[in-house]
């Protein structure tokens, strides 16, 4: 894949997802990345390590804020569009917050970018897009049916993608993220139970029929770089790891690193939550030149603290 050079933009970079990307761009020897962050979801503890690095300039500042994109867009070769209110469960809390963040702050991207002739925009989806899928593996040509408002806010976001590429071609790619794991998550389900059970409290799993794909915040991060220098138009690309782990399954797989002193609790189904989701992936593999790990949850054990060993 080819070198990215110039400035490269990565909205939500104090993020989950965000700080990883930021990471690796500097890793690989980028000239300057500048980073647009509220601070919502995203702590400045994940980039801390970078607090001396002179090629990041990190700037608080919100996507729904026109001027605050303008001027963090401008002169890029790339950006990274992650600013999000990302969770089913903050999209049911904040239901005003994430149309405006995800729908229009998008929109603001995409805006900025065109009008300063940004190159290309890497959109942050999610498998929130197709709601409860009608066959599995899911993949890119399915229907489109959210079930709750982040996925149909995702859904908007990917339709201004289009059309920024049809009415001023300014060059958009679409990755659908299934869930997404790793170092440095909070308020999703794995860091949820991961402190819990080191806190020895029962495991809720609500609805023990829930199959979900899982992907390592790594490959992800594999997927955004490659996103930005494949050439040509690309049609949206789900990125996950084509297998599905039933819930259960993930909460008992937890309790055992916890050395067994949780119980798993089954709870009734929650309503906005998709129940089945596997990604199809060949697009990933053929565009993107990725492989799955032949264990999805296989760095779940980095996400473990080790064991204190008592001295004397």
């Amino acid at each position: 894949m080819p070198q990215q050079v110039g400035k490269i933009v990565v909205t939500g970079a104090a993020g989950f997802i965000g700080s990883h990307l930021v990471d690796r761009l500097l890793a690989d020897g980028a000239v300057r990345v500048v980073g647009l962050d509220n601070f919502s979801r995203g702590r400045l503890e994940n980039v801390a390590q970078l607090g001396n690095e002179p090629r990041l300039e990190l700037i608080q500042g919100d996507v729904r804020n026109r001027s605050a994109v303008t001027a963090a867009v401008a002169g890029a070769s790339v950006v990274y569009h992650l600013a999000a209110q990302s969770t089913v469960m903050g999209g049911v809390r904040e239901i005003g917050y994430t149309f405006e963040t995800n729908v229009c702050g998008t929109f603001n991207v995409l805006r900025a970018a065109a009008e300063h002739g940004v190159p290309r925009v890497v959109f942050a989806s999610s498998r929130e897009v197709y709601g409860e899928p009608i066959a599995l593996p899911v993949d890119e040509e399915s229907p489109l049916v959210p079930i709750n408002s982040y996925g149909a806010s995702k859904v908007a976001g990917e339709a201004y993608c289009r059309a920024f590429r049809r009415e001023f071609g300014l060059q958009t790619v679409v990755l659908r993220l299934a869930n997404v794991y790793g170092k440095r998550d909070v308020g999703r389900v794995i860091p949820l139970w991961l402190q819990q059970a080191r806190a020895r409290h029962d495991l809720s799993v609500y609805g023990c029929k829930q199959v979900i794909d899982f992907v390592w915040v790594g490959q992800v991060v594999d997927a955004l770089v490659r996103a930005s220098t494949v050439n040509g138009p690309v049609p949206p690309i789900n990125i996950g790891s084509g297998t599905g782990t039933r819930i259960v399954d993930l909460a008992r797989r937890i309790a055992r690193l916890s050395d067994g002193q949780v119980r798993v609790r089954l709870e009734p189904a929650r309503s906005m939550e998709v129940t089945r989701y596997i990604a199809s992936i060949d697009r990933m593999r053929q565009i993107l030149e990725i492989e799955p790990l032949l264990d999805p949850l296989g760095n779940l054990t980095e996400l473990v603290p080790a064991p204190t060993v008592a001295v004397g």
